[in-house]
């Protein structure tokens, strides 16, 4: 066993303090410390964040950003104080309901067995889906699919995984990634890069139980159009190092689909 283990779980807020509530309910019955980040949300939702905390002794810290940065940049937040404060792993859960938290248990049990590895939820949709966002998230993927020259990444914008910090911080602070909704899809992009392993653990996915997305079409579409392409150039740029990993990983890596 790694005695060394010692998760918590990152939820990034903005103005989901309806869902929050619930979600936390849920999460606290894990017994697994809580970092909070209030990403610039209104006094309503700061409201709410702040009396959970006080509520719930789990919660370790809790983070404001004095403006919105975006959900990538809450992320990167969370992540660097976990590392700080000693924790080997961070459980990214959103803060609106849509992750299934009986499978939290399952995340912390692969990355205790995997500690090197990041565990990515690859979601399994009930039919609180909207149609045009299931079938747009296949463009992402083949992008993605594309830049890591491999199927390794089976769902790159789910939210739900399990990091190992000392890694991913060290990758965050290397590499650029963005800010926002396109976070997900480039950190992994660049985890691939550099030899990192992924192990995709499927979850089933609920859509938000407040309604509320903060998905801007223009403004995010935008920013991922730009990932991928940014992501492509540097795919040509590092393809014979690419090649040269995929050839020497094809014996020995394994990639779990559970």
């Amino acid at each position: 066993m790694n005695t060394s283990f010692n998760p918590c779980i990152i939820i990034p807020v903005y103005n989901h303090e309806h869902g929050l509530t619930l979600t936390l309910d849920q999460i606290c019955e894990k017994q697994i410390p809580i970092i909070l980040v209030n990403d610039g949300s209104n006094k309503t939702c700061r409201s709410v964040m702040e009396t959970l905390t006080r509520q719930n002794p789990l919660i370790t810290r809790l983070i404001h950003h004095p403006h919105n940065l975006g959900k990538g940049g809450a992320l990167k937040t969370g992540l660097q104080a976990a590392y700080e404060m000693g924790f080997s792993h961070a459980l990214q859960v959103d803060a609106d309901g849509q992750h299934n938290t009986d499978d939290i248990q399952h995340f912390i049990h692969l990355a205790q067995k995997h500690p090197n590895a990041i565990i990515c939820g690859c979601p399994l949709y009930d039919e609180s889906v909207p149609k045009h966002r299931f079938y747009a998230r296949y463009l992402t993927h083949i992008w993605i699919w594309i830049n890591c020259l491999s199927f390794t990444i089976k769902d790159s914008m789910c939210g739900f995984r399990c990091y190992p910090l000392k890694s991913i911080v060290q990758l965050i602070h290397s590499e650029p990634t963005g800010n926002r909704m396109e976070f997900d899809s480039e950190i992994m992009v660049r985890w691939v890069w550099q030899a990192g392993q992924v192990i995709n653990l499927q979850t089933k996915v609920s859509y938000p139980i407040d309604g509320v997305s903060h998905f801007a079409l223009w403004r995010d579409n935008l920013l991922i159009s730009k990932m991928h392409t940014r992501l492509f150039f540097g795919m040509l740029w590092r393809l014979p190092k690419l090649l040269l990993l995929k050839s020497s990983l094809a014996k020995t890596r394994k990639v779990y689909l559970s």
